[in-house]
């Protein structure tokens, strides 16, 4: 068998012209995984905040956040368990857009996305901003499932799928890179699909020096 070394593999165009990262298939599918149960969140208890290292915390509910301008995003998406799925179809909020509502501190250079049901993720700061992430309400033109995170989750293309936090409650800055829920349990602290780093092992010495975290 031959030697293959992660990091090196070209990236496969598909015959749609997508292009897979390393060690992914594509799928028509979209495959349900979770760690736990289901949380249902009835509208009138959601909401989503923004807080942490911020002059001016925020809230929206459920109404007040689905009067924010909205986009359509058109992504692909890709898990750590190697499927892919291309051109996926949402309808949500920028991140962008809910930045513009708040006056970050000057030492928020991480954030931790936390959800309903205990679940946690961490990001660079970095990665949320200029159009790289958002909050998605709406897939394939109906609300978000419950089962694929609805009625909200976050949606981070770029990183490993574990990075768009199900049912999110809201987004906390901080100083420091800290490990969420996958990352405490050898997940890779970044995530990046083009570098398999899909555990801790996988982080290369880039991502260290980048994406340090404090335990």
């Amino acid at each position: 068998m031959p030697f293959v070394n992660k990091g090196f593999h070209a990236k496969r165009p598909t015959d749609g012209g997508h292009k897979l990262p390393p060690g992914q298939y594509e799928t028509q599918d979209f495959p349900v995984l979770t760690a736990g149960p289901t949380p249902r969140i009835p509208l009138v208890n959601w909401e989503f905040r923004l807080e942490g290292l911020v002059e001016n915390p925020a809230k929206w509910s459920w109404n007040e956040f689905n009067a924010l301008p909205q986009q359509s995003f058109n992504p692909d998406i890709h898990c750590v368990t190697k499927w892919s799925k291309f051109d996926t179809k949402w309808r949500g909020v920028s991140l962008d857009t809910l930045l513009e509502h708040v006056q970050l501190k000057p030492e928020a250079q991480f954030v931790m996305a936390f959800s309903y049901g205990g679940y946690t993720t961490n990001l660079p700061l970095a990665d949320l901003r200029n159009g790289q992430a958002f909050i998605g309400l709406e897939f394939e033109g109906k609300p978000l499932a419950a089962e694929h995170g609805g009625p909200a989750r976050l949606v981070v293309p770029h990183l490993y799928f574990w990075k768009s936090a199900k049912w999110v409650q809201g987004l906390r800055f901080m100083a420091q890179n800290e490990p969420g829920f996958w990352e405490e349990n050898g997940y890779s602290i970044y995530g990046d699909p083009w570098k398999e780093q899909r555990y801790g092992s996988d982080d290369d010495a880039d991502g260290a020096s980048t994406n340090s975290f404090r335990l």
